[in-house]
């Protein structure tokens, strides 16, 4: 007996599974996260006077320099009407794409002592983030809508093509998200590298400068160019449809609705990548911090 005791123990070829991505149950994955964002869009105001008036504030002073020195100093703001409104809703969108990827490359850090301790859906992290600026979205959403009615706009059927060009701009950030806070844990140089991608994106999409104007200096080719951007691409055709048709579709600036396979391509590219890459280092993210 105390021969088969000392004898080595075979080793067990099942593979030892650590915290997974998503855990075993997605109705748990998807409360946790859901509560995880509820919780973090109530405290980021919490205590102020102002409340979440401070979220329309922060994208109405950024445009209201912005249109004073476009409109006065510089003449780019295409053939497009509404132009200030149009300059508001770009602004929006990018804070919202800004604050979803920007916000999660340290969200797993920020979690630091959730994972360590607990046995929890780590992706939960990196989509609260997300689904924390959708919310912020959603009321920046609103008073881009009362400006446009004060402007002379009118609701148009057109607008119901607004929520999924959204949510596919959210599933763009969330696929960004996915992989920038996983390579964060191990690249800390993800951080100013996404923030010097975030300056290029703002200027070489069309927020300031209407794409009509790209189009008559710089040439179609520029355009296109410009238009294989996801997100410029999505901002361009959600202009279009909310905004006024008279600012340039998608379909237009690409010069084919054939081309608009690239930035789609490009979003379920992203979106598979930061996925594959995250579910991979799920397991060993408490280690690594």
């Amino acid at each position: 007996m105390k021969a088969l005791a000392d004898r080595p123990r075979a080793a067990d070829p099942r593979p030892i599974k650590g915290p997974s991505a998503f855990g075993s149950d997605f109705r748990r994955f998807w409360r946790l996260t859901f509560v995880m964002a509820a919780t973090d869009f109530k405290l980021k105001f919490f205590g102020s006077v102002l409340g979440y008036l401070w979220q329309l504030m922060r994208p109405l002073l950024l445009f209201g320099v912005l249109y004073g020195v476009f409109t006065q100093f510089l003449d780019v703001a295409g053939n497009g009407r509404y132009y200030p409104v149009a300059l508001l809703f770009g602004i929006v969108l990018f804070q919202f794409f800004a604050e979803a990827t920007g916000g999660s490359v340290r969200s797993i850090m920020n979690r630091e002592n959730l994972v360590r301790k607990i046995e929890f859906p780590r992706l939960a992290v990196p989509a609260a983030t997300v689904l924390t600026a959708v919310f912020n979205l959603s009321l920046n959403l609103v008073s881009v809508a009362i400006f446009l009615l004060i402007s002379g706009g009118r609701p148009r059927l057109s607008w119901l093509a607004l929520p999924p060009l959204v949510a596919l701009l959210a599933l763009f950030a969330f696929g960004l998200a996915m992989l920038l806070s996983a390579l964060f844990v191990r690249y800390r140089d993800v951080e100013p590298i996404w923030d010097v991608a975030l300056q290029v994106l703002f200027y070489g999409s069309p927020i300031l400068y209407g794409l009509d104007r790209v189009k008559a200096k710089a040439g179609d080719g520029a355009a296109r160019l410009i238009m294989c951007n996801p997100f410029a691409s999505i901002m361009q055709e959600s202009r279009h449809v909310f905004i006024d048709p008279s600012h340039l579709s998608a379909t237009v600036g690409l010069g084919s609705r054939v081309l608009l396979l690239v930035p789609l391509g490009i979003i379920a590219v992203v979106f598979a990548l930061g996925l594959w890459v995250f579910v991979h280092e799920a397991p060993r993210v408490a280690e690594d911090l």
